[in-house]
């Protein structure tokens, strides 16, 4: 893991001034550092996990990932992963797809037709259009990516259920909000809706997300 990003203590003074809500959360969440927005620099094993936990449950997602370690000898590299059958795989709990998502994965990161360093050139959505490219991997899982493993500052996952959740119970609106008010929200966060975006989670989930 590295360090908290750089940005984090300038982003929550200027949230706290920008929104009531957010700064009552920031007040809320003081966490030790090792459990904010930290990140493995591994985008390899972000990406895995990122497909492992698309449309599931916290929890669930938790769960699966840990069996899917084990079968990886605690070792998830591209080599490891591409040596195990499409049954070894789908026995951790995982659906075909995601099984035919990180097989693949595995392959272009051997024949390196995937090149993650460029991503690091990108802007957010050029990165996104990239990655999605990726089998399996969508606008969800490459925000996820931008968030945890590239520390990028300004992602606003508008697909992603816990946030449109987070924002529905701290902000009083109906599920799901509107999107307008989605989009307002934006505005006022920028230039640090990843963080933003941490702390509303944070507010729904006893346990920090992490990629």
């Amino acid at each position: 893991m590295t360090k908290v990003p750089k940005y984090w203590s300038k982003a929550k003074k200027y949230l706290s001034k920008k929104d009531k809500k957010m700064s009552k959360l920031i007040r809320i969440y003081q966490s030790p550092s090792e459990i904010i927005l930290t990140s493995r620099k591994d985008i390899f094993y972000s990406l895995c996990k990122s497909i492992v936990g698309q449309q599931i449950s916290v929890s669930a997602a938790n769960s699966v990932f840990l069996k899917f370690k084990r079968k990886c000898n605690n070792k998830i590299n591209a080599k490891k992963v591409y040596s195990l059958t499409f049954n070894q795989l789908k026995k951790c709990g995982l659906s075909r797809q995601k099984v035919l998502g990180i097989k693949s994965l595995s392959k272009q990161i051997i024949n390196k037709s995937f090149k993650p360093k460029l991503i690091s050139k990108m802007s957010d959505e050029e990165a996104i259009i990239y990655l999605s490219n990726l089998r399996q991997v969508g606008r969800w899982s490459a925000e996820m990516i931008l968030l945890f493993t590239y520390n990028r500052p300004n992602i606003w996952p508008v697909q992603d259920i816990g946030l449109l959740r987070a924002i529905s119970k701290n902000y009083n609106k109906k599920y799901l909000p509107p999107e307008k008010f989605v989009n307002t929200l934006k505005k006022r966060f920028s230039p640090y809706c990843s963080v933003a975006t941490w702390y509303l989670w944070r507010s729904i989930d006893p346990e920090p997300i992490q990629y």
